[in-house]
Order: structure tokens, then sequence, then C-alpha cells
């Protein structure tokens, strides 16, 4: 059922959704065009704070659900986690680094410098550099276009060379994509591909994800959200873990493009045999890394 709730974080009234213990806050300036969850306990207890501890941090939870958002990445909060991210070193606090956030917004929705990016109104974006209101980000932007970082031209803004090359550097670079991994939870090989499959994909612009069945230190719990929200899939079958099979084929449902691998001693025993699952296989994770290097160049 959908009702209409405040955002404790940006003061819009949005439609939420009930899911389990959390409703989901839906188009927000916190998360234009996409949503975020809370709590359903935490609500009454962040609306309860003092003024002036919401005055300091509502407007840094909004921006943070915006960041990670426009990332890709899912956002679920609790009033537990107020705290750390007031208190994260990732919170950027100077004029500067405020700055290089709205740079790095801008060259994640352009291609190239000067390709115009339309922010409208301002009045509902100052959460993109973490801006405790619409001031401070109007002098943020001066800042910038005096720094020849940006053109403004009204709503329409625009990297130079030298902003988009500043972008890319405060970025590393990287526009990374959310992946999932899925692997079998009896495989045994969390630790290995940690160490060194996970850090191939993201070097091909992928943010990845070793999911099994059930959490554990080296894997999340796999959810359909997760994979929902993922460009990439990487569907290993050793283990003939059926629920592997499943999330795959719920991603290739919604278009997402699917690596299938296995390991060679159960290349010739898959439980399901269809012609269009065509593994790699491979002996070693240190094999598989090179073949996935083939696969993602």
């Amino acid at each position: 059922m959908v009702i209409k709730k405040r955002c404790l974080f940006c003061d819009e009234i949005v439609p939420t959704e009930s899911e389990g213990n959390y409703d989901r806050y839906i188009g927000c300036s916190c998360s234009p065009g996409g949503s975020y969850s809370l709590h359903k306990d935490s609500y009454e207890l962040i609306n309860s704070l003092s003024y002036q501890k919401k005055r300091n941090i509502l407007h840094l939870v909004s921006a943070y659900i915006r960041e990670l958002n426009d990332r890709d990445e899912k956002v679920t909060l609790s009033a537990d986690d107020m705290e750390s991210i007031e208190n994260s070193p990732e919170i950027p606090v100077t004029i500067e680094d405020k700055g290089k956030r709205l740079l790095q917004y801008l060259y994640r929705h352009s291609e190239s410098s000067g390709e115009p990016v339309v922010i409208q109104p301002l009045s509902s974006n100052y959460n993109l550099t973490y801006s405790p209101n619409l001031q401070e980000l109007v002098y943020i932007i001066d800042k910038l276009r005096n720094d020849q970082l940006i053109i403004r031209e009204g709503m329409s803004f625009q990297l130079t060379e030298q902003g988009w090359n500043e972008a890319a550097a405060s970025a590393e670079g990287k526009k990374l994509k959310p992946c999932s991994i899925l692997i079998s939870e009896d495989m045994h090989l969390g630790t290995e591909w940690q160490e060194r499959i996970l850090p191939l994909i993201e070097q091909y612009g992928y943010l990845p994800r070793l999911l099994a069945h059930t959490k554990s230190q080296n894997c999340e719990k796999y959810s359909l959200e997760l994979i929902a929200d993922s460009k990439l899939i990487i569907a290993d079958l050793s283990g003939q873990p059926p629920e592997v099979y499943f999330g795959a084929g719920y991603a290739l449902g919604l278009n997402i493009p699917v690596i299938w691998t296995v390991n060679s001693g159960e290349a010739e025993i898959p439980p399901v045999k269809i012609k269009e699952i065509r593994p790699i296989v491979w002996n070693t994770t240190e094999d598989l890394a090179g073949l996935l290097q083939q696969r993602l160049s």
C-alpha cells in the first residue's frame, strides 16, 4: 500500500511503500528518480532529536543518500546510522571538498567535458554539495566558475576540460557500475574471490559485490533487489547452487548481462542443460581471473 509521508531529511512529502520493517521513500530530493529505505522504528527517534542536532545532521544524511543513490547503490538506514554518517571521514567539510562533490556529480552525468547537465531547481539540489542551504551551494558554484572548472548557463552546467580532469582524478578516474557475483556458499572460496576476482572486476569499471545464499564474512546475502540494481552478473555454477541459477535467470529477465562460470571438476555435470548457458570453465581462481579479463576486454 502506498501512503505519503514527510521525508525527515529533505522535508518533502512523498509516496512511501512498506517493506517489512522498513518504509521506502520514493522520489524525494534525497533520491530523485530513486528511493531509500528507513527503519520504521527510527522515524520518531530521529524526529525527536533536538533542533540543534537535526540542524547539524539532517542535511548531511540527505546528501549521503543522494550521493549513494546517484552511484546506483542501495540505501537502507536506521537511527543507529545517524551518528556514524555525521562523523564519517567521507563526509566533506571544506568548501573545496564540497566543490569536488559537485564536479563528480557532473562527471557521472556526462560523457565528456562541455556536455551540459541540467540541475533544476537549485533550491532542491544543495545536497549535491553536502551544503546546509542554497546560499552555500551558490557560493560553491561561483567559486568553481571563477576557478574555470565549470561553465554555468542558467540551470545548465558544463565541466571545462580542467574541471573534467579534476573530477576524474578525485573520482580515481572511474564511474563504477554495480556488479553482483553469485557463488555457492558451499564452495568456501570467498576469500580467494575477494583477493583475486573482485579487484579485477573493479579495474573494468564495476563495483563488485560477492553474494551467496547466506551472509558470511566474505559474502553478502543475495537479494533480488541487489541483482536488479546490477549492471553485470557473474554467476558461478560450481556446487550446482539452485539459487545462482534462479538469481542469474532473474537478471536475464531484466536484460542484465550474465557471465556464467564453473569449476572444471563440475563442468560435465550441470544440473540444468540449456544451450544458452555456456560457462567459462576454470581450474583455479588465478585461471578464472585471466579468463574473465579476456571476456571483459
